[in-house]
């Protein structure tokens, strides 16, 4: 429930607080006061397009605070928690409160909160949504637009949650023949595919490749392209370590030399027997790096045949750098991936036969489910008809006739029916919904859109609304000068109908009747002395220096300012006029304790 609506420079409002009840909310005032402009406001908090024209002149931003008390329907209040508690914006220290805010700044800038957390403008009108709806004016045409009409025909019937597994079954329907399609779209493109990746993954595995194979190719093509000279330089290493050069002897004797008077030294000073050893061994590590010198120049060869194969093998490896990676392990990574997609499209056909066979068997699912719901739109449509006429007849409309026209079309490539026919559809089913009309007897049913009557259309918008409303689970109903067109006798008739909504109403407790606050914006006093909270609207014209500056004023009507209000409203000032609002208030107590029924 609404409980509290603080506006700041808004449009003509530069600050306005207003405390609202429960049951029936009556707003009146003189045209251009800023009744509709409050809704406007609450529209903001719903996600309605703002602009930098609505921020008054002066300000910088205007501001939407509204406070509301969770709803007493356990399944919305739900509802509500569980969407707050998913984004963390509860409040653990007011958890039946929720607070929505919303700023306009004259540079476009908008700043969205609940309960003083910033969030997105879908996250507000999501939360919002669900504690408030608005019946606007310019709502009209849109029940005059037959695409709503499934919608208002599925949620008056319950029929949302079976609504939702066709929408689930069409969704995944839409997959598969999303995927089909493009699988028959790309045949070409898939088998030039093939074709690439079989010689990729080919070229690749004929390498064979192993890992560091490069380096050690890079290594041994260096060796070959220099045998000669690697041969010369190892094999004269060697000769002067065991042999000498001409005259000189070999280093290796020469050693041998020094390590023997090392030996002779050492048996006279014993101290000197670490450094003989250390010459003994010297000699043998000598001895060895000559004998692998020439294990390695007897091992060295010119071999132009192994040379031509090492640089054919890097040429093919450095070939392959270019088309698939900087090195063997991303090449070889390269081959794992294009064998795994060929392994995958290789098994196209196989796919896409599977494809087809999915499609076939959710085609007639989504048309069983879709049968169904049809079979219990039609049975909630001659429900809502019946009520409609029933709410129509109360507003005067006698002799008027309303239906509910459910049709499907038939499609080549549509959902199965049980009964064999295929039938187009969507994510709503199979049915094209559409409310008619007949305002006089004799005419056949039509589409509300060609009704001609103003008035008519109004009542009728309001049967519709008063209908629907009661199963609505919104706790905050506003309706913003829904009796336009409508005269004094059957404003009376709408002001019982909306005092209803609030579900307090004698015998409506307990039979299923959601239960509502209900705001309503009007001019006519038959509707307003049905209110259980009176608020009069007007503008004030004040000085401000040398400015003269437009302000909205909202007040609580006491019971004497109620009756003087709703005197001006029926146009008589007269002592007559006022006795005329007491006997009508005092039919108004009567309805509301259920000894009167107007009719």
């Amino acid at each position: 429930m609404l409980m509290e609506l603080r506006i700041r420079n808004f449009a003509i409002i530069d600050d306005l607080r207003l405390e609202f009840g429960p049951g029936l909310n009556i707003l009146t005032g003189e045209t251009g006061a800023g009744k509709s402009i409050i809704i406007d406001a609450v529209g903001l908090l719903l996600g309605d397009r703002a602009a930098a024209e609505w921020v008054r002149s002066g300000a910088d931003l205007a501001s939407i605070e509204a406070a509301f008390v969770l709803p007493a329907d356990a399944e919305r209040a739900a509802a509500v928690k569980t969407l707050l508690e998913s984004e963390s914006l509860d409040d653990p220290d007011a958890p039946q409160w929720v607070n929505l805010s919303r700023e306009v700044r004259r540079n476009g800038r908008n700043i969205c909160r609940i309960n003083g957390r910033s969030v997105s403008l879908q996250m507000l009108a999501e939360v919002a949504g669900l504690l408030v709806d608005v019946h606007g004016q310019g709502e009209h045409l849109g029940l005059l637009q037959p695409k709503t009409h499934i919608h208002l025909l599925d949620r008056y019937g319950a029929l949302l949650p079976l609504r939702a597994q066709v929408a689930e079954r069409v969704a995944e329907l839409r997959r598969v023949r999303s995927e089909l399609q493009k699988l028959r779209q790309d045949a070409r493109t898939i088998a030039q595919r093939l074709d690439m990746l079989s010689f990729q993954v080919e070229e690749i595995a004929a390498a064979a490749l192993r890992p560091g194979e490069d380096g050690e190719l890079e290594s041994e093509r260096r060796r070959l392209g220099n045998a000669e000279a690697l041969t010369s330089l190892a094999q004269t290493a060697a000769a002067i370590l065991s042999q000498g050069d001409g005259e000189l002897p070999g280093a290796i004797d020469m050693v041998s030399e020094a390590v023997g008077r090392l030996e002779k030294l050492a048996r006279i000073d014993p101290d000197m027997t670490p450094h003989a050893d250390e010459g003994q061994a010297l000699i043998e590590q000598l001895s060895d790096l000559a004998r692998t010198l020439q294990d390695y120049a007897d091992a060295l060869e010119f071999n132009p045949v192994r040379l031509a194969e090492v640089e054919e093998r890097l040429e093919l490896i450095a070939n392959l750098k270019r088309k698939y990676g900087d090195t063997i392990e991303q090449i070889n990574a390269f081959g794992a991936r294009a064998r795994r997609e060929l392994e995958e499209l290789s098994n196209w056909d196989a796919k896409t036969a599977d494809l087809e066979q999915q499609e076939e068997r959710l085609l007639r699912i989504v048309g069983k489910l879709s049968a169904e719901l049809s079979q219990q739109r039609q049975a909630a449509g001659e429900t809502l008809a019946r009520q409609v006429e029933q709410e129509l007849a109360d507003l005067k409309m006698v002799r008027a006739r309303f239906g509910v026209a459910i049709v499907q079309t038939e499609h080549p490539e549509g959902a199965y029916l049980p009964d064999g026919r295929r039938v187009a559809f969507d994510s709503t089913g199979v049915d094209q919904v559409e409310f008619l009309i007949s305002a006089n007897p004799g005419e056949p049913l039509k589409p509300m859109a060609r009704v001609a009557s103003g008035g008519e259309t109004a009542r009728l918008m309001l049967a519709l609304k008063s209908t629907l409303a009661h199963a609505d689970a919104t706790p905050t109903l506003i309706f913003d000068e829904i009796d336009q067109g409508i005269g004094g006798r059957v404003g009376a008739i709408v002001g019982q109908k909306l005092w209803r909504l609030t579900g307090v109403a004698p015998g409506q407790n307990g039979d299923g009747v959601t239960s509502h606050q209900v705001l309503c914006i009007t001019h006519l006093p038959q509707l307003a002395a049905f209110g259980d909270h009176h608020y009069t609207v007007s503008k004030q014209i004040l000085t401000q220096g040398d400015v003269e500056r437009t302000h909205t004023v909202v007040r609580t009507l006491a019971a004497e300012e109620r009756i003087a209000e709703l005197t001006q409203m029926l146009g008589a000032h007269s002592e007559a006029g006022r006795r005329s609002v007491e006997e009508m208030l005092g039919e108004v107590a009567q309805v509301k304790c259920g000894a009167l029924v107007l009719s």
